[in-house]
């Protein structure tokens, strides 16, 4: 069975209709998680915990899309 990590993360953005981030040193990691019910669960608790501060915005990334073990050099090694 193959595990599917995701990473939920969020901060203030410069531009609410955007995804860049005002301060990446601010950057708030929540966590990695085993499955997406996990990381949605973290997700919204965040994003119902900001909902007062309208430029800030919660993700869920999905790691395990990041290397692919069939692929000779998956994404992150092309980058080096």
């Amino acid at each position: 069975m193959t595990q599917r990590l995701h990473l939920v993360f969020g901060g203030e953005l410069t531009d609410i209709r955007g995804t860049e981030f005002r301060d990446v040193q601010n950057i708030d990691v929540v966590g990695i998680f085993p499955n997406y019910a996990s990381a949605y669960g973290a997700w919204k608790a965040k994003a119902q915990a900001s909902v007062d501060h309208a430029e800030t915005r919660y993700f869920i990334a999905h790691l395990h899309r990041l290397v692919d073990e069939e692929e000779a050099a998956g994404p992150t090694e092309e980058l080096g």
